[in-house]
């Protein structure tokens, strides 16, 4: 049996593949040859999802399954973005688990290991890890899992913002409940990440960092030329607050829905819209959004626990 299936969505990835790859093998070679370990190599296998790549990634992908063939498999999604091809891999993994993990980043080598042994102790439906957040001019990040031993952990879930490579999955819960993810969109992981806690109790984390997020300035959330896409996150955001309506949760979490929109719309995406000329109608976006779904934001529980400059921050990209 297939424990783990990795999905790896790639565009033009071709510099960084030769890390990423190394790196998830290496946590399968450790996982494999641990002492109490009963594994073997037909418990994981590593699916790349080529998406439209026109640079040499594909063929570095192909050289990579012909060193590890029955490890990784090369697939080719023509769907453009990230969201079809973690789809596309997902509709063909055979793990118990799966784990999205980025083109450009990397994880811990003891990573697989201590994931696999914590679902297995707990019988988690999502696993959720430390990471390691890494800048372009070397500054890191630590990014804390929830843990569900923690009061009211998931109110800190919600409002989490967690990429989908922050957690390892139970495929057969995933695919119970016909989760995919939003098509067509930039931000298409944040329309559902935070609502999966609404499925299950069954939680746990791993208190160290295991997954290495490499923020790159080049990346389709950091461009530096203006692209409308930047607009998606008002579409995202309407779905993941009509997930929390479909599953009658939304009066239940409405503060913790209520920060997600602030820091998302005046914090976060406040800065594209500030960057570009083109991006200014941002603004007045995220004044009818907020006017329309949190119209009393401004006394927002999370918020005024915030630092006096974020509060300065919010309020004053509000009225931009």
């Amino acid at each position: 049996m297939t424990r783990l299936s990795i999905i790896i969505p790639v565009f033009n990835a071709e510099k960084y593949l030769n890390r990423c790859v190394n790196s998830v093998l290496n946590a399968i070679k450790v996982a494999n040859h641990s002492a109490e370990s009963t594994k073997s190599s037909d418990d994981f296998e590593i699916l790349v999802v080529d998406n439209n790549s026109t640079d040499n990634s594909l063929s570095v992908l192909t050289e990579f399954a012909k060193e590890h063939p029955g490890v990784i498999s090369v697939l080719q999604c023509h769907t453009p973005g990230a969201a079809a091809a973690r789809n596309y891999g997902t509709k063909r993994a055979k793990g118990e688990y799966i784990w999205y993990i980025d083109a450009d980043d990397q994880i811990e080598k003891s990573s697989i290991e201590l994931l696999l042994d914590k679902a297995q102790e707990t019988d988690a439906d999502l696993v959720m890890m430390g990471a390691e957040k890494i800048y372009p001019d070397g500054r890191k990040n630590i990014l804390l899992p929830v843990s569900s031993a923690e009061y009211k952990y998931k109110s800190r879930f919600v409002r989490y913002g967690m990429g989908p490579w922050q957690v390892i999955i139970r495929r057969k819960w995933w695919n119970k409940y016909g989760f995919e993810f939003k098509e067509g969109f930039i931000h298409e992981d944040m329309e559902m990440m935070s609502a999966l806690i609404l499925y299950t109790d069954k939680l746990a984390s791993v208190d160290k960092p295991l997954y290495f997020y490499y923020q790159n300035d080049n990346s389709v959330l950091h461009k530096k030329v203006f692209d409308p896409h930047i607009f998606d996150i008002f579409p995202v955001l309407e779905s993941l607050y009509q997930r929390f309506v479909d599953a009658g949760a939304e009066k239940e979490y409405r503060d913790e829905l209520e920060w997600f929109f602030i820091w998302n719309l005046l914090i976060d995406s406040a800065n594209d819209f500030r960057r570009f000329p083109e991006g200014k109608s941002g603004f007045t976006r995220s004044r009818e959004m907020l006017k329309k779904y949190f119209p009393g934001w401004r006394k927002n529980r999370f918020l005024r626990q915030k630092p006096l400059r974020l509060q300065v921050l919010a309020k004053s990209n509000y009225y931009r």
